[in-house]
């Protein structure tokens, strides 16, 4: 399987570009005001520098999840697909989320589903579920009855 890439969702990082535009504006009224060019620099490059900040997270998101073909990584936590033993839905602080529980003794990975962008929620869902029946050896059943000479293991 290919390793499937899940990014914040964008508009979770507008603060930080108008956080640099907001320094720029005050570097115009500490101009129009007068003050001394090395304060007026100051402000200029610090607003500049937080809005093209800004600018490159709003382009490329950070990476809250991926999924490769052995282990799963969220924030930076990786855990083998055969060390999942439940997955599902939970309610949080931060709204509805996916929790991944492990072999581990109180050890839960939550996937906040507010910080994915809408559509990508059931991608993410179908494809765990798909990734999780790979990695345990289950398949899908269509409803049709075993052959004669199948037993059941």
């Amino acid at each position: 399987m290919r390793t499937s890439t899940y990014r914040m969702r964008p508009g979770r990082f507008l603060g930080i570009l108008a956080a640099g535009l907001i320094i720029l504006g005050v570097a115009a009224l500490v101009w129009a005001f007068g003050l001394p060019a090395a304060v007026i620099a100051v402000f200029v490059v610090l607003g500049g520098l937080i809005a093209l900040a800004g600018l490159w997270i709003l382009a490329r998101p950070p990476v809250l999840l991926k999924l490769r073909a052995d282990t799963v990584e969220v924030r930076g936590v990786v855990t083998a697909w055969t060390s999942i033993t439940e997955a599902g839905l939970v309610d949080t602080t931060h709204g509805e989320a996916i929790a991944l529980r492990t072999k581990r003794p109180d050890d839960t990975t939550l996937i906040p589903l507010r910080w994915l962008a809408p559509d990508q929620a059931g991608k993410l869902t179908t494809d765990l579920q798909e990734r999780l029946n790979t990695a345990n050896g289950y398949t899908i059943w269509d409803g049709s009855a075993a052959e004669p000479g199948d037993r059941a293991e």
